[in-house]
């Protein structure tokens, strides 16, 4: 995750990184928010949508291979 507008990390390093990473073949999940800064979130909406991206990614990360079965996508 990343901010198109971070004023401290510039988000090419991240875009370069995954790019390099998608090279090697590495299965590589990718957001960059339009809004925010630094901390990557411009309000509390944005940071709600950050957090259950993360938590989405650790739930379909960790339960992968244990025959959780998930809710359907809406």
């Amino acid at each position: 995750m990343t901010s198109t507008r971070d004023d401290r990390v510039h988000p090419g390093h991240a875009r370069k990184m995954v790019a390099l990473l998608r090279e090697q073949g590495h299965d590589v999940s990718y957001y960059e928010n339009t809004e925010g800064g630094h901390g990557a979130a411009a309000d509390n909406e944005q940071a709600a949508v950050l957090w259950a991206l993360t938590l989405e990614y650790l739930w379909r990360v960790t339960t992968r291979d244990a025959g959780v079965r998930r809710a359907p996508d809406r």
